[in-house]
């Protein structure tokens, strides 16, 4: 087995949505940078886990960063220059290429994937950021309070049994989906559900459980033909899942009843397509594709993405357990997906008193793979640091702020908003959608209580699980990552650590000055007081 030493001045453990905002915010900043990524898709929840934007409704005009707002108008521009749209869609200064009424944005993860990296390519191509696909973490070196180094090992090597290297930076990035190198470098952090007693939110646990974690979702996307055939293989786990009724519901997961978002202790029902009976429809939901917009037909129809509160998978969490339970639950998440779609195709009940839609195919095209299963699993929360600031339901919740309003931070690296949105958990189950006000991201978030030269990347800052329901979404992991690439780069260039910028008032004031000049909003303008309407749950 070969081993490499590779020295950069960051290095940026995971090529989701945060680290690769990470990875260009540092590389446009002079830095040298080293990427890894664990499939060979850079983009995360846009593009391997085949997840939407979920926004805000003020994301048209502001409250994201320069560079995201970049990406998506690079979407768009990408559609109207490449695809043949009607002289309506290309016009629309808003377009939303799928039309999916979840996000304002819905697209196709391949385009998602081009546009990221033709936004790293001047530094791909110059060999400022390196990227190791197929790439994983096997372990830390540290040294007192700092890491020395990291062990990777990718997959593909050419002779097939793997190549390790050894990555040695002046700053870690940790943007892995679960917080990996947290463990691993001995970086302090809290996983699964804070007690009542320790943070004092009204919606935490009585006890803690840190094995109690927000559930994950293994994406599909499929499309329809009306008169085709393609029902799959019977998914081993079906007559499981078809039985399987949640603790909080009197159906089985595989029916059209679901969790109320505008109020969780009831259920709502749902159906597959449109309709004038008033049922809400799931098929428009994520849809990615809608051929309305064309002038000339390219698909056989609409394409849309199964990320539905019936292929949430909570039977047990991926942090804090053993390789071969991780596995398990790994593939019982695909399974549950597989099922749904085997369970769309022979036995959902149809509006006109039917059952199933044999016409349901499997589209692993638009995915990067074969059986139209995403690359990889949506995982909506990680372990997360330690932190200086820990942020809590406090900060975010409409009803706990009241006429306060919006909470702002002194030493803010950037702004979001989204909804308090807890997914069915691993333990509990339970599951909320509280109201919140917009948000604003404070520096000693980012900062661990111990190890000087590690950042966290995505959503592994220093919250609270119930905060992080609002902070895990990608215009809020994009600029975590972004923040987290120029401050690192900041402190690269001034021979100093974050905790140095926290605690002086001159270097806080030059880095935000720096994030500002790099087009990152760090407060919400005053008049943003409103409460965003309940229309739909979200990722």
């Amino acid at each position: 087995m070969t081993q490499n030493r590779l020295d950069t001045d960051i290095v940026v453990i995971g090529g989701g949505l945060g680290g690769t905002s990470a990875a260009l915010a540092a590389a446009k900043a002079g830095m040298r940078v080293i990427m890894t990524e664990e499939t060979d898709w850079l983009g995360g929840q846009l593009t391997s886990q085949a997840v939407p934007p979920d926004e805000h409704r003020w994301i048209e005009q502001f409250g994201c960063t320069a560079t995201y707002r970049e990406f998506r108008n690079r979407v768009r521009d990408y559609y109207r220059q490449n695809y043949p749209l009607t002289e309506e869609a290309h016009n629309d200064p808003i377009l939303n290429p799928g039309n999916g009424w979840v996000s304002r944005l819905a697209h196709e993860p391949r385009v998602a994937l081009r546009v990221l990296e033709d936004m790293l390519a001047p530094y791909l191509n110059t060999g400022r950021v390196r990227v190791y696909y197929r790439t994983v973490l096997v372990a830390a070196q540290t040294d007192g309070d700092c890491i020395a180094s990291v062990t990777v090992r990718t997959s593909d090597s050419p002779d097939h049994k793997g190549e390790v290297s050894v990555l040695r930076g002046t700053f870690y990035l940790d943007a892995t989906e679960c917080g990996d190198l947290l463990p691993l470098a001995g970086v302090e952090y809290s996983s699964g559900a804070e007690s009542r007693e320790a943070t004092g939110e009204p919606h935490a646990l009585k006890c803690a459980d840190p094995l109690d974690m927000q559930s994950i979702t293994h994406v599909a996307a499929v499309d329809y033909i009306p008169q085709g055939n393609f029902i799959i293989e019977r998914p081993q786990q079906y007559d499981f899942w078809r039985n399987y009724i949640p603790s909080f519901s009197r159906f089985p997961i595989l029916s059209w009843f679901a969790t109320d978002a505008d109020d969780t202790s009831k259920l709502k029902q749902f159906t597959l397509f449109p309709n004038d009976q008033g049922i809400v429809s799931l098929w428009d939901y994520r849809r990615i594709v809608d051929p309305s917009i064309w002038s000339e037909p390219l698909n056989d129809g609409e394409v849309t993405l199964l990320n539905w509160a019936q292929n949430d998978y909570y039977l047990g969490p991926l942090i804090g357990v053993t390789a071969q339970e991780q596995e398990r639950h790994r593939e019982g998440a695909r399974e549950l997906t597989r099922s749904l779609i085997y369970w769309l195709q022979t036995e959902a009940p149809r509006l006109d008193g039917g059952f199933g839609y044999p016409g349901i195919r499997p589209r692993g095209d638009f995915l990067g793979t074969s059986d139209g299963l995403a690359k990889t699993a949506y995982i909506r929360e990680s372990r997360r640091i330690q932190a200086k600031y820990t942020i809590t339901e406090f900060d975010v919740s409409r009803e706990l702020r009241g006429e306060e309003g919006p909470k702002r931070y002194v030493d803010s690296v950037g702004v979001g908003s989204y909804h308090l949105d807890l997914h069915p958990t691993t333990v509990s189950q339970r599951a909320f959608y509280i109201p919140n006000y917009p948000y604003e991201i404070p520096l000693g978030s980012l900062i661990p209580i111990r190890v000087r030269n590690l950042l966290p990347a995505c959503k592994n800052i220093g919250m609270t699980q119930i905060a992080n329901g609002c902070y895990r979404l990608h215009p809020t992991e994009w600029n975590i990552g972004e923040s987290a690439g120029i401050l690192a780069a900041y402190c690269v260039s001034n021979g100093i650590y974050p905790n140095e910028v926290s605690e002086s008032t001159e270097h806080l004031g030059r880095f935000q000055n720096r994030l500002l000049r790099q087009g990152v909003e760090l407060h919400w303008p005053a008049e943003v007081f409103e409460p965003e309407g309940v229309t739909a749950r979200g990722n």
